[in-house]
């Protein structure tokens, strides 16, 4: 019997069944759509932005779950659809505007201090400000690792890079966001 508890392979197996297809996906939601969600919206830093990104993902999600061959867990391959449409829409979002990358992290720092659905305390707007100084790839272990406690090994499914690198990556942004830190 599913239920939001399910095991993801039980999930993925009544999705490929027609009759409970519907079903089986509202629990997949039911289970991963906030932390979706705040992995979009950790990247993005808009909620309205998060909330169309979010939706695009599983929309693939369903187009494509039926075909997922299960080398990697469930949560790995939607952190993967999420992070790709998430990087997808900051790169349209780049090109319309025709700016650069610096210059959206910019917008997205104002928008974190202007937006209405930030709530944190000012030693949190400053540690978000720090993030989103570092360069995309940074920016996504920084998050990956401090926020969800991501190893190192599901990272490298996500993101499709060494372990090495990812470590590397994690140990620049660290120290890019400490000294951004110690400013002021």
């Amino acid at each position: 019997m599913l239920n939001a508890q399910s095991e993801d392979k039980d999930l993925i197996a009544e999705f490929r069944v027609e009759q409970t297809r519907n079903r089986a996906f509202g629990f997949i939601l039911q289970k991963y759509q906030r932390k979706v969600y705040w992995h979009v919206r950790r990247i993005l830093i808009d909620h309205d932005d998060a909330d169309d990104v979010v939706q695009n993902t599983f929309i693939k999600v369903w187009e494509n779950l039926s075909n997922f061959r299960e080398d990697s867990k469930l949560y790995t391959w939607l952190f993967r659809v999420a992070t790709n449409e998430a990087l997808l829409f900051l790169n349209k979002k780049r090109s319309k505007l025709n700016v650069s990358m610096d210059e959206v992290g910019f917008d997205l720092s104002e928008t974190l201090q202007t937006g209405s659905y930030f709530n944190g305390n000012a030693a949190e707007l400053k540690l978000q400000r720090a993030i989103l100084t570092l360069p995309d790839k940074q920016r996504l272990v920084f998050n990956m690792k401090y926020y969800e406690a991501l190893k190192y090994e599901e990272m490298e499914e996500i993101l499709g890079t060494s372990v090495g690198a990812l470590k590397a990556s994690y140990h620049h942004a660290v120290k890019k966001i400490e000294e951004f830190l110690k400013k002021d």
